[in-house]
């Protein structure tokens, strides 16, 4: 049976294409539903505040750092979006005057402009917003060093080299796109070899570093909560981490504030996920198969998804 053709872009694969009992499935999920589709491999957690939820995503960084040692380095490759947590990570490592001479950091993704990567003057650089909202905070004397952080660029080969490299990666944190993608990991054109049905999970999991053409939603998406609904100042195209460094990673920690994604797709990776329906129209299902993924929830913005008119 032919798959269904997306509501959202006709020319790509997305969520909308899967079988409408999935879809129908994930939206009666309610909160506790949800916490009981936790298994091994798969946690879900819940918190009730915005400063609880966004202390404990910051702690993932101080726990990481804490464990590296000039013998056994350790890192944790973060997102931009969400970015609240990142000058709290600054204040811990400064309060607790935690030295990160033998830490690590990669950045997920990039956006990519004409042939290569924006640079770091470009307003929606994601190096840019690293730094300036974390790393340039931190106290001379504690800082890491500018050789243990590594950010894609457009040639991708320095960036894929440094995952193995001896550096283990404890944490690999993100958020969540409209798209169900984490980093840029998102569907592809429903054209070529891909017309009729999107790539096998195996296929896609082989990916690693690489310039991708971005999803209609996803540019929608980041117009929205980054550069105050101007589609047209939003780059097409961008480099992102691939699942082949995700899942060099001890863990994916995957960060629901409800602001990159809604309640129907915070419940629908997370049936998929637990229930392991894999589907690479669904980029971020994929992690089903990874061995230590944790969903969190600030408990308000997950919210229902009853018709509810404005």
């Amino acid at each position: 049976m032919a798959r269904k053709i997306s509501m959202l872009a006709e020319g790509w694969w997305d969520y909308t294409t899967l079988d409408d009992e999935i879809l129908n499935d994930a939206a009666r999920l309610t909160a506790d539903d949800i916490l009981e589709l936790s298994r091994e491999g798969f946690k879900v957690k819940f918190y009730d505040t915005r400063e609880d939820f966004y202390l404990a995503e910051a702690l993932e960084y101080i726990n990481t750092w804490k464990q590296s040692t000039a013998d056994n380095p350790v890192g944790i490759c973060g997102p931009v979006g969400p970015t609240e947590q990142l000058p709290l990570v600054a204040r811990l490592v400064n309060e607790l005057e935690i030295g990160l001479g033998n830490c690590y950091f990669w950045g997920m993704d990039e956006w990519f402009l004409g042939d290569k990567e924006v640079s770091e003057d470009h307003p929606l650089s994601f190096a840019k917003a690293d730094k300036d909202l974390c790393f340039n905070l931190i106290n001379d004397g504690l800082k890491m060093p500018e050789s243990n952080m590594f950010f894609p660029k457009a040639d991708t080969s320095e960036y894929i080299n440094s995952w193995g490299r001896g550096v283990r990666c404890a944490v690999m944190q993100g958020g969540q796109g409209e798209v169900k993608h984490w980093a840029f990991n998102d569907p592809v054109r429903r054209e070529g070899k891909y017309k009729d049905a999107p790539p096998s999970a195996e296929e896609y999991r082989k990916l690693t570093t690489r310039v991708i053409e971005i999803h209609p939603v996803t540019v929608m998406q980041n117009a929205r909560t980054s550069g105050g609904g101007v589609v047209t100042g939003v780059p097409k195209k961008a480099i992102t981490v691939g699942p082949a460094e995700t899942w060099m990673s001890d863990k994916v920690s995957i960060w629901h504030g409800g602001t990159h994604d809604n309640p129907f797709g915070m419940r629908l990776t997370s049936l998929m996920i637990s229930k392991r329906i894999v589907d690479s129209a669904v980029p971020m299902s994929l992690l089903a198969d990874h061995p230590n993924v944790q969903f969190n929830f600030y408990r308000p913005a997950f919210s229902n998804c009853d018709v509810e008119m404005h």
